[in-house]
């Protein structure tokens, strides 16, 4: 449970200054971008995309006794 919730934390960090750092330096000036023309739309979709993207990547602890059962079959 902790670790999830690290997970989580850590991916919207690292997107929501991904985000940022997209639209400072990459970012629409024309104001038609409906993301990446406000640094806080970029920010927050970068946050979004950072904390599901990092969450893609899970990891399961398997018991010692149940991969027993299934290689004894």
């Amino acid at each position: 449970m902790k670790t999830a919730i690290i997970k989580w934390g850590i991916g919207i960090l690292l997107g929501a200054v991904a985000g940022y750092l997209y639209w400072y330096y990459i970012g629409c000036t024309s104001g038609s971008c409906a993301i990446t023309s406000s640094p806080v739309n970029s920010t927050l979709y970068g946050a979004l995309m950072g904390g599901l993207l990092l969450n893609t990547f899970e990891t399961k602890k398997i018991r010692n006794d149940e991969t027993k059962k299934t290689t004894d079959q």
